[in-house]
């Protein structure tokens, strides 16, 4: 499909799936690199809902133990970010004393990746390696470090692949952007 609507607003395609895998197996060859011949095991934290495609793909590349957890922070409401980093559901693995990977879909203002950084190192975490699909980097204003990013983008709204609009596009293989 090359425009898709989604409650009141039109979508038109922008990154099709088979770049996205390209993607993801870029990435998967970075984490299976600095993670190669690891004696513990590191823990994977999936940041619920949008990145349970990206983080599903990437894990079943990983050549290396490697447990899987998820937490479910919120931010967004419709098109726009609130500012506002809200824990919906805990963290559903250990953490105290592992390397963690945590995985998002997307990050814009950083605010959400800050947070969960914060949350995964009060709850004892070794180290943390963060991990995205997607980067805004002309809104990204933190100082934390990305260690892994898919792809750069611009600074459109866009669903698809894990990201929705209010709930709607989570389930389309493809990203699409905000057809103005």
């Amino acid at each position: 499909m090359e425009k898709v609507q989604l409650h009141d607003k039109v979508f038109r395609k922008f990154i099709p799936h088979s770049r996205l895998v390209e993607a993801i197996d870029e990435v998967a060859e970075a984490v299976n690199r600095d993670f190669e011949g690891c004696e513990d095991v590191p823990v994977m934290i999936c940041t619920l809902n949008g990145a349970l495609p990206f983080t599903g793909e990437l894990f079943m590349r990983l050549k290396f133990n490697c447990e899987l957890g998820s937490v479910k922070l919120s931010s967004y409401r419709g098109t726009a970010s609130t500012g506002t980093v809200l824990t919906v559901q805990g963290l559903t693995e250990e953490v105290r004393g592992k390397r963690v990977i945590a995985c998002e879909d997307i990050v814009d203002t950083g605010n959400t990746i800050l947070a969960l950084r914060e949350l995964l190192l009060a709850n004892g975490a070794k180290e943390v390696k963060i991990c995205t699909m997607l980067l805004k980097p002309d809104v990204y204003d933190k100082d934390v470090t990305l260690d892994y990013v898919g792809m750069k983008i611009p600074n459109d709204f866009i669903v698809g692949f894990g990201l929705d609009y209010d709930g709607y596009g989570r389930n389309l293989p493809d990203i699409y952007v905000l057809d103005k």
